[in-house]
């Protein structure tokens, strides 16, 4: 019988104790290729109530995802009657999105040329189409990485109040 010789294995000191708890996708896939940046809001459904997001937060007005934040957005009831002064958002914010989702609520509108033009005058692609549609195509652009803005009307007109907001006592 012949014997082989083997080197004794190194003893490894670790600097820090190594985790014994339930790695934190555990159960799950999770995607290599995704940055471990926080995902960006995602809407869950659309309904005449509203768009309803991810985590439980019921939009009824018009709104604007933009890099993973929601904001307000204060737009006449007709997109006839939208105009260049309703895209301020997207003239100050760096960087640009690649592409602006125009939701127009339940059915397709066109807004004014103005309003687009200034969107093109901006470097911003627009598409336009109806909310759900368009709820649906950002979803899909941001689980893909892209950098998309949506601007989505509400499916029953609804304006955002205007009164202010108290301070705190």
């Amino acid at each position: 019988m012949a014997c082989f010789l083997r080197p004794l294995p190194r003893r490894v000191l670790a600097r820090r104790p190594l985790s014994t708890s339930t790695p934190r996708y555990a159960g799950g896939l999770k995607n290599i290729l995704a940055s471990d940046a926080p995902p960006p809001t995602q809407i869950a459904s659309v309904s005449p109530a509203g768009i309803l997001l991810e985590d439980g937060l019921l939009l009824r007005g018009a709104s604007i995802f933009l890099d993973g934040k929601v904001f307000l957005w204060d737009v006449p009831d007709s997109v006839t009657d939208w105009g260049r002064e309703h895209l301020a958002l997207f003239e100050v914010v760096a960087p640009r999105p690649e592409i602006l989702l125009l939701g127009t609520g339940e059915e397709l509108a066109h807004p004014p040329p103005s309003f687009r033009s200034r969107l093109v005058d901006l470097g911003i692609q627009v598409d336009i189409m109806s909310t759900r549609n368009a709820c649906a195509t950002y979803n899909l652009l941001t689980e893909e990485g892209r950098r998309v803005a949506a601007a989505l009307a509400p499916l029953t007109p609804y304006r955002w109040p205007k009164t202010p907001i108290a301070p705190p006592k």
